[in-house]
């Protein structure tokens, strides 16, 4: 399948792995890349530029097809080293950064000069122009179903995947809520040029994470999520469990009065102890709705297959026989 997403990229099928923290290793974003799709690193979850160089290195002996990394821009009075890692990025010849968060203008034109395409993950359509006014080649638009951070309008994709299409000239992928071959479709007759998908690719067995996290994921439905951080203006989708309920217990008793340091015990460090040592009721971390979507722990060139010959048939049975 060729679309825009893929001819910029240069991959084989229109299906991106975003940067998930303490997820986006080199060992899910090569089986991504080997599989037709492209893999994203998480620049953050290495933290510095010594250990994203590693990173990457390992990620080049995995695979010899096109994969990305992920920088995520966050407010912080002790910044990571941005600059020390696009220039690892670009000292390895990595082609594709998925950047996030705080607008990545300043970083643009290093980025730029070095030949690599951007995408960055919006969750607005006025977000969206603006990353398409500062050079980006690409957007991630992140409906309200996502896992992690969904803005704070509250529009789902049904909505935002046309608006966007209606305002944008460069492509965009559909994220929040993608996991099968109906997403995918459903996503390009809205508009998109492809889809992202987290969630669903935590629950693969080339995700280097515990299996607990898989099986949490897999056990969950599209009821099993909760919205925490609102009163901060940092929404966060998280799954449900005794951590979470605490939290948005403090969230309901201090009110507008919250701080970030209320709730420290639920957030801070708790990806370690989730990902790596299978404790997913340790504290709060991100899962869309779309775990209700997701019944099975495949590989993931097995998940990607099965999503690209489901798309055909979906074509094939449906939309041609109903013209």
């Amino acid at each position: 399948m060729k679309t825009q997403i893929t001819e910029l990229f240069g991959i084989e099928h229109p299906i991106i792995q975003g940067g998930m923290h303490y997820v986006g290793f080199a060992e899910l974003a090569a089986a991504v890349s080997n599989a037709g799709g492209l893999g994203i690193i998480t620049g953050l979850t290495q933290g510095t530029p010594k250990k994203l160089d590693a990173e990457i290195k390992k990620c080049q002996e995995l695979t010899d097809k096109p994969f990305g990394v992920n920088l995520t821009f966050l407010p912080s009075l002790t910044p990571p080293d941005y600059p020390g890692l696009i220039e690892v990025i670009i000292n390895n010849g990595v082609k594709v950064v998925e950047t996030a968060g705080r607008n990545p203008a300043v970083y643009m034109p290093a980025m730029k000069d070095a030949g690599i395409k951007v995408i960055h993950k919006c969750t607005s359509v006025r977000h969206s122009i603006k990353a398409q006014d500062i050079g980006c080649d690409a957007v991630s638009v992140d409906g309200f179903e996502c896992g992690g951070h969904p803005g704070e309008d509250d529009i789902p994709n049904f909505i935002l995947l046309p608006r966007a299409a209606d305002e944008l000239d460069i492509p965009f992928v559909a994220s929040g809520g993608m996991a099968d071959a109906r997403s995918l479709i459903a996503a390009m007759a809205l508009g998109a040029e492809g889809m992202n998908m987290g969630t669903r690719f935590i629950a693969t067995q080339d995700a280097p994470v515990h299996q607990n996290v898989k099986e949490a994921i897999v056990d969950a439905s599209e009821l099993d999520t909760r919205l925490i951080m609102r009163s901060l203006t940092n929404t966060e989708r998280v799954l449900n469990n005794p951590a979470v309920e605490s939290l948005m217990a403090k969230e309901k008793a201090y009110g507008d009065e919250l701080k970030f340091e209320d709730i420290i015990d639920e957030v801070a460090g708790v990806y370690p102890k989730v990902m790596m040592d299978g404790e997913p009721e340790a504290g709060a971390w991100s899962c869309g709705m779309v775990a209700g979507l997701v019944s099975d722990i495949p590989t993931v060139k097995e998940l990607i297959d099965r999503i690209m010959a489901e798309a055909e048939e979906i074509v094939a049975s449906k939309l041609q026989k109903a013209i």
